[in-house]
C-alpha cells in the first residue's frame, strides 16, 4: 500500500471514492493470497505421502483438515488485506500527489 501512495492519490484526485479504492486494494492482495493458497493445497496434495509420514493419527487425504487449514488461511488473507485497504481509504489526495 505504501509503494502505491501516489496512485492511489491520482486517482482519488480523479475521483473515485472510498469504497472504490477500499475494493481495488482488497481486490488486488486477495488474488494474491488466495493463488498462494491454491498453490500450496495444489504442493500439499502432491506431497501427501512425504507429509504422512510426519503426522500422526492424521489420514492422507483428511478433508477436514484441509477444510480448516484453508478457511483458517482465507481469514488471515481477508485481514492482511483489510487493515491496508482500509489505511489506503483515508489517504488525502493532495499529500499523496506532492509524496516522491
Amino acid at each position: 500500500m505504501a509503494q502505491q501512495t501516489h496512485h492511489i492519490g491520482v486517482r482519488m484526485a480523479l475521483g473515485a471514492r472510498g469504497a472504490d479504492i477500499f475494493r481495488m486494494v482488497l481486490k488486488e492482495g486477495f488474488v494474491v493470497g488466495a493463488l498462494g493458497i491454491g498453490i500450496g493445497i495444489l504442493a500439499a496434495f502432491g506431497l501427501m505421502r512425504l507429509i504422512s509420514a510426519l503426522l500422526f493419527g492424521v489420514q492422507t487425504h483428511d478433508v477436514s483438515v484441509f477444510a480448516i487449514v484453508t478457511g483458517t488461511l482465507f481469514l488471515i488473507t481477508l485481514l492482511a488485506c483489510y487493515l491496508p485497504a482500509r489505511r489506503a481509504t483515508k489517504v488525502d489526495p493532495l499529500i499523496a500527489l506532492r509524496y516522491e
